[in-house]
């Protein structure tokens, strides 16, 4: 099933993961994130569903949008999928309010490109 999935259906699937995560994350702050587990294993889950997708772009689209970092995002991922017993909610949670809004940005960007 991953072939049949196209890059556009995969930048929609990292929307929808990014204002997942905003709407968990609404009206609170990093000692309230951390409180939460329910928030933070949702958050978690959806960064995981952000670097999957990302990882399954093809690679023209990934070539033709060098301004993100790609192997970041996919790094991300497999950080915190394989080492879940030892995820920094510091930098999950700067993920979130530094980097998820660019990204949010770009994507919509080169989702106008697509019919």
């Amino acid at each position: 099933m991953k072939n049949q999935i196209n890059d556009k259906a995969r930048f929609l699937h990292i929307l929808e993961a990014i204002e997942e995560i905003n709407n968990y994350v609404a009206n609170c702050d990093y000692d309230e994130f951390l409180l939460h587990s329910m928030m933070k294993n949702a958050t978690v889950r959806q960064l995981e569903i952000i670097g999957e997708a990302a990882s399954h772009l093809s690679q023209e689209i990934r070539t033709s949008n060098q301004d993100i970092d790609w192997e970041a995002i996919i790094g991300f991922r497999n950080i915190i999928v394989h080492e879940y017993f030892g995820i920094n909610y510091e930098i999950v949670w700067n993920t979130i309010k530094i980097d998820l809004e660019n990204l949010k940005e770009r994507v919509k960007h080169i989702l106008i490109s697509f019919p």
